[in-house]
């Protein structure tokens, strides 16, 4: 199995090198996660402060992170590492 889901397995028969670029850095990774983690915690925050006020802070919490994690992890995320790549691509090129 490859070290990483959208990297071939091995490289092509002809010897050239893969089409695709390599995965960004861990920490190019980290930042752009970060760029789609704060803004939807801090919308989240205000959108659920008029209605949670006097939930406990674990139930905000939870209910909270119901709703970014999916939404981070299948939309906003990828969204940003298709841009930095198409970002990224256009730099070099």
């Amino acid at each position: 199995m490859p070290a990483h889901p959208d990297l071939p397995a091995t490289a092509p028969a002809d010897g050239s090198p893969a089409s695709r670029p390599a995965p960004p850095s861990i920490h190019v990774r980290a930042v752009i996660t970060w760029i789609a983690i704060f803004p939807l915690v801090a919308i989240g925050l205000a959108v659920i402060a008029p209605i949670s006020d006097s939930w406990p802070p674990v139930l905000r919490a939870l209910v909270l992170t119901v709703v970014v994690v999916p939404l981070a992890v299948y939309l906003v995320v990828p969204w940003l590492l298709r841009a930095y790549g198409a970002l990224a691509r256009r730099s070099r090129g």
